[in-house]
């Protein structure tokens, strides 16, 4: 017996035993309203999204061609277009999640308006955007199955049973749209008890993966841009733990953290590691660092000196009071800062690199592997990359090892729209388009995500129209450009009374009122032309 029928039954029970003054209550309403709010809380949310996390992890340990997938959102409205479109178009969300981004959060959620990505913005605002995200999936749920409750009741009024046992099974095994998110949590905003106060908060709301980067909190910086700061691992441990604590607390045992490295970009840090003896991790943090060998007689007040195999090394302190390290060893201390993580408490691997180029990812992850063999990324397929050029240069690169002929081209200029047609170029998309697979198959990625897609396809959408509204072709741009196209391909807000949830309303009304409700889905409602 399924759960709807479950539903029905308990419900006529118990109906029974209240005697009349429950006439008006019909039991299979109640175990349609159940069905649309099957998720009661976030934390019922959190269990559900890790659980499916953990199976896709070890479905992707057997086999690498089965990533996962996700594209960054910054609305509720956004995320659950999202999921609709991939119920549409691939007939089940399986392997594919939401991102919530930190940069999208400063830029578009910040009651100060927008910020850069320094975790200047309120960090309440990053479970409250997580809150919102599921409750317009819950919402798309409710919809979706309202829709097949009145077809349902509309094959039983034309006494079709066929249909009617068609619809009912699709009720009885209705995939929802709540799918897993991966939370950016930045630094922490703060110390590690700020942290896991925040990671409480982002759990209640339902996050089952957070992802929490290296870098100083309070002198964090995008990962693609300069100037980032990194803390020595101690310090980042202390964090996981925090993350992990919060995680158990809160009873999702299987809560999944994602430590991300910004070493490979990142040239300073604010502080050296504590060393207890040669060769711990703090002295292996410490090594990395840009020094001078002095003696003593070089001292000046103020200095501060490391010790190492009978030297006396003075590290090169800057005017801000960091420290730097030395060139060349970010992807060094990369796989440091991963292999520390999993060992200490982390699930899954998160490289900031500054292009996006497979072997480079790869050559990382062998090291890693080396030590973790079941090591597995989550990786940014970054908006602030030039997808096209850094293709286009691979492509060129390729053919010339290859010996082929590339004198026709100018490699700093590969972007040139004069190119679009050639042979390098169609080498390049094809390399683009096939990226995520060649990545998870040689790099040990697991899940590919695009940090803030939604960002520039929301102001291209925007300058379409605008453009087209306001200049020659006033409503027309609106109509050919969104209206029509959304009729012709099925983009449900066409009918936009009944994505905001007006019909669902109205079935609510008929079951508190009968009869006597006021509906607006009548005979003079003008959503009745798109059918």
């Amino acid at each position: 017996m399924t759960t709807y029928q479950t539903d029905i039954e308990s419900i006529e029970a118990l109906k029974q035993q209240q005697g009349s003054s429950w006439d008006a209550i019909n039991p299979e309403y109640v175990a349609r309203m159940r069905a649309q709010n099957r998720f009661k809380t976030g934390l019922e949310i959190a269990q559900y999204t890790a659980d499916i996390m953990r199976r896709d992890m070890a479905e992707y340990d057997a086999d690498s061609s089965v990533y996962t997938q996700s594209l960054g959102v910054w609305h509720g409205f956004i995320g659950q277009q999202k999921l609709i479109s991939i119920k549409k178009h691939l007939k089940s969300t399986n392997k594919r999640y939401l991102y919530l981004s930190g940069w999208m959060v400063a830029a578009l959620r910040s009651e100060f308006g927008p910020l850069p990505d320094q975790s200047m913005h309120e960090k309440t605002s990053v479970p409250a955007l997580i809150e919102e995200l599921y409750t317009f999936l819950r919402q798309a749920d409710a919809r979706e199955l309202d829709l097949l409750f009145t077809r349902l009741d509309g094959a039983r009024a034309a006494g079709d049973d066929t249909a009617v046992e068609f619809i009912q099974s699709q009720i009885d095994t209705y995939e929802t749209h709540v799918v897993p998110i991966i939370a950016d949590i930045d630094a922490g905003f703060g110390n590690p008890e700020a942290t896991y106060l925040l990671a409480k908060k982002m759990i209640e709301a339902g996050a089952c993966a957070i992802q929490i980067e290296n870098q100083v909190s309070d002198e964090k910086q995008c990962g693609h841009q300069d100037g980032k700061v990194t803390v020595p691992h101690d310090d980042f441990i202390a964090k996981l733990n925090a993350v992990r604590y919060a995680f158990l607390e809160l009873g999702i045992d299987n809560g999944v953290i994602v430590a991300r490295t910004d070493s490979l970009g990142a040239g300073l840090t604010q502080k050296l590691a504590v060393s207890h003896t040669a060769g711990d991790l703090g002295d292996q943090y410490n090594a990395f660092l840009d020094v001078d060998a002095i003696d003593a007689d070089d001292l000046s007040d103020g200095d501060v000196i490391l010790r190492r195999e009978g030297r006396m090394l003075r590290p090169k302190r800057l005017a801000s009071n960091l420290y730097q390290f030395r060139s060349g060893t970010g992807e060094e201390r990369c796989v440091l800062d991963c292999i520390t993580s999993l060992r200490n408490g982390a699930d899954l691997l998160w490289i900031e690199t500054e292009k996006p180029h497979v072997e480079q990812i790869a050559g990382m992850v062998d090291e890693i592997r080396k030590v973790i063999p079941n090591a597995k990324l989550v990786y940014n397929n970054s908006p602030s990359f030039n997808w096209t050029l850094n293709f286009r240069q691979q492509a060129y690169d390729l053919l010339l090892a290859e010996g082929a002929d590339v004198s026709g081209y100018d490699r700093a200029d590969l972007m040139n729209v004069a190119y679009d047609d050639t042979e390098l170029a169609q080498l390049a998309d094809e390399k683009i388009r096939s990226f995520q697979k060649d990545g998870s198959a040689r790099a040990g990625i697991f899940h590919h995500l695009i940090t803030l897609p939604t960002y520039h396809t929301a102001a291209l959408s925007t300058d379409d129209l605008a453009k087209g509204y306001f200049g020659s072709e006033g409503m027309l741009a609106y109509v050919k450009g969104v209206q029509r196209r959304e009729i012709r391909e099925g983009i449900a807000t066409v009918k936009h009374q009944n994505m905001a949830g007006s019909d669902i309303g109205d079935n609510h009304k008929e079951y508190f009122a009968g009869d006597a409700a006021l509906k607006a889905g009548g005979k003079d409602n003008t959503m009745n032309q798109f059918g």
